[in-house]
């Protein structure tokens, strides 16, 4: 960055967190999934900002007094004048998955003190999670106050009722009109989170990565966005994987794998980026890139985008910055990290997901628009795609467990690092950030407590037995270093969405359902392929897609949908539940199933009808199967989960309850992440709205 965009930028800061989003420099694309992606950015667009901050400077006495009126009357509207409690300042620490038997087991053994010490200080309690025990589902929660009829989060994904097809639940992303035109992001969650209100106040929040907060909304505050962050591809994370060896080719989920061939120490190939805007075929931009493989083979020199990186294998690179040309001067600017996993006699290299660049971001990723880049500056680079570690490259084996957790080290070390720096420039008002690493690496490493877990069928590495043990330790270590930055004026909630459980068997719903006829296939056809292939949808019932939803085939609302609304829709309910209930897995001798729930007797809101009308509630054990999650229909209800992703929360809320530790007394009687939003609230002298389904925790 030049010294003119340095100044442009100081201006910007200091303009105040309403108009910086005006004053961002408009350099946009379309990201969305399966699309193509635009940029564009000039001198000119930089010189414009700085007369508009200029202009704004020179009015900002008048917009101050403005607001100033403005926040007056608004705070007396939502004052509680019977309230009278003096916290400055509401610090969160999400630990996202942490489970309350793991937590309560170590704390006995001595291995948590300063949880311990929260405990004795103020209180812990099992927090009750969500219906489903879902992470974007919780955190919609955890925000708004309000249970998923009311935020209209249900799942990560939910159908299109026209195509019967996934589409994100979170957020809607089209293409804007023309070539270098800015895309049309649209937020898909309802109702407003407590940093808004707050805000309307003017009492600052920081909020750092916090789940389902893309696109950022404008607010009086700081915010990070999280999940649903999309790579520069469009996707929520696709990585790439470069080999000379034929056995290592082949698809997976999740990521692409190219053939590449050593020719003297050397080797060549393409990064591959957005689709270029004025292709007339679909086709990406592709960055070159090298690698020399040293005499001895040791380590190698990696030459991308005219800079050199030396790496070793099983060492990640530093963040590098991609500049994908776009055509004269204009250029999409991504980073990703490069991880050599052996050099000879096979060369095998991953590549992260090419995220979005904080320190030019081509999308909103935060708020004020300079706030990435503004972070960016002050520690560097670091991961701005939603779900950053990198799971299903583990599942696939491109990256091993010693790879996974080198990755997931460096974007928690990140975390931290925002963190505490926002944690010393709040003095009034709430901080919180959600660290994703509990939940990532309970996910894949589940399978080490236990020594009969199905997925080591496929492998078992020794070493890795006491990981989730370690990593308790090490967020024990976290919360003594934030209990030392606070003081008595401060309250601390340290809480997590859900707890965790193994994750042995696989459960094809919708297998089930077409070999009870509830679901068909077309004539002829016995099995269906990914996203509902052969399905025959004017003989179909029923379907299931998600993590844990059931979908009735409705008249009037799905495209194709032939069960009456009424007496036949809750009959069929009512029947689909009870037998389901009873679903028996014979080869383990036990009920697959503890309850289901009925989505329209279990809701009452605005948004009741976005969601499934079946939640299946899985006994700790199993889960939805990979097949049914993608619409694949065949005569396999059981199989064993032999992936790395061996723990899992996708099952009854009954049996995943969060953890939630304070340094106040909790009088509330069972506490769920429904009551995090009206007691933070009331910690600041607000009322509670009256639309707000939660109860305050004090």
């Amino acid at each position: 960055m030049g010294k003119k965009e340095k100044f442009c930028l100081g201006f910007c800061l200091l303009a105040g967190s309403v108009f910086l989003p005006a004053l961002a420099p408009k350099a946009w694309a379309y990201i969305g999934p399966g699309a193509g992606i635009a940029f564009f950015s000039s001198f000119f667009i930089f010189l414009v900002t700085f007369l508009l901050a200029f202009l704004i400077i020179l009015f900002w006495p008048m917009r101050f007094l403005y607001q100033s009126i403005k926040r007056r009357i608004k705070y007396k509207h939502y004052i509680d004048k019977n309230s009278h409690r003096k916290t400055k300042k509401v610090v969160i620490v999400g630990l996202d998955g942490m489970d309350p038997e793991l937590a309560e087991s170590y704390m006995e053994k001595g291995l948590l003190p300063n949880f311990a010490a929260l405990k004795e200080e103020g209180d812990y309690q099992r927090l009750r999670t969500t219906c489903p025990a879902i992470s974007p589902v919780a955190w919609s929660t955890f925000a708004s106050g309000m249970t998923p009829a009311g935020h209209a989060i249900f799942d990560f994904f939910t159908r299109d009722t026209r195509t019967y097809l996934p589409v994100l639940s979170s957020v809607d992303i089209q293409k804007g009109e023309g070539k270098f035109s800015k895309p049309k992001i649209k937020s898909l969650k309802k109702g407003r989170s407590f940093w808004e209100i707050l805000g309307d106040c003017g009492i600052v929040s920081s909020i750092i990565r916090v789940p389902v907060t893309f696109p950022p909304i404008k607010f009086a505050g700081r915010l990070l966005s999280a999940m649903c962050v999309p790579d520069i591809k469009g996707t929520q994370g696709t990585f790439s994987f470069y080999t000379t060896s034929d056995e290592q080719l082949k698809q997976h989920t999740g990521g692409v794998c190219f053939k590449v061939i050593n020719r003297g120490g050397k080797i060549q190939s393409f990064l591959y980026g957005p689709e270029a805007p004025k292709a007339k075929e679909k086709e990406e931009l592709q960055l070159p890139f090298e690698v020399v493989v040293a005499k001895k083979g040791s380590e190698a020199k990696l030459l991308v985008a005219g800079k050199t990186f030396h790496l070793k294998p099983g060492n990640f690179s530093p963040w590098v910055r991609l500049p994908f040309p776009l055509g004269r001067r204009k250029k999409v600017y991504g980073i990703c990290r490069f991880l050599i996993r052996s050099l000879e006699p096979t060369f095998a290299m991953y590549v992260t997901p090419i995220n979005v660049d904080p320190e030019k971001p081509v999308l909103p990723i935060s708020h004020p628009f300079v706030y990435a880049m503004y972070l960016a500056r002050v520690m560097g680079s670091y991961a701005t795609l939603g779900l950053a570690e990198d799971t299903w490259a583990l599942n696939e084996r491109v990256l091993d467990e010693d790879g996974f957790l080198r990755q997931a080290n460096l974007i928690h070390q990140e975390r931290e690092q925002m963190f505490f720096h926002e944690l010393q420039k709040v003095r009034k008002g709430v901080c919180a950030c959600v660290f994703d690493i509990t939940d990532r690496i309970q996910h894949m490493f589940w399978r080490y407590l236990e020594k009969d877990h199905p997925a080591h069928k496929v492998i078992a590495n020794k070493g890795y037995e006491k990981t989730i043990e370690k990593l308790y330790c090490r967020m024990d270590d976290l919360l003594g270093r934030v209990r030392e930055k606070i003081d008595s004026d401060t309250v601390l909630i340290v809480l997590s969405d859900h707890g965790f459980k193994s994750f042995r068997r696989c459960v094809n719903i919708n297998s089930w359902l077409y070999m009870n006829g509830y679901l068909a296939l077309k004539e002829g056809a016995k099995e269906s392929d990914q996203w509902f292939a052969n399905v025959d949808w004017l003989k179909t019932k029923a379907y299931a897609l998600g993590l844990g939803g059931i979908f009735i085939n409705l008249k009037g609302r799905e495209k194709h949908g032939i069960v009456q609304p009424g007496a036949e829709f809750g009959r069929l309910k009512g029947e689909l539940s009870a037998k389901l209930e009873g679903l028996k897995d014979d080869a383990e001798g036990q009920g697959a199933i503890n309850q289901v729930y009925d989505c329209q007797k279990m809701y009452k809101g605005p948004y009741t009808d976005n969601g499934p009308d079946l939640v299946v509630g899985y006994e700790a054990g199993y889960r939805i199967s990979w097949d049914s999650v993608v619409g694949k229909v065949n005569d396999i209800i059981f199989e064993d989960n032999q992936k790395s992703w061996s723990g899992d929360h996708c099952i009854d809320p009954e049996r995943v309850p969060g953890v939630l530790f304070c340094n106040r007394k909790i009088t509330a009687k069972d506490p769920g992440i429904v009551d995090i939003a009206p007691t933070v609230l009331q910690e600041f002298n607000f009322c509670i709205p009256p639309y707000f389904e939660g109860k305050p925790l004090f």
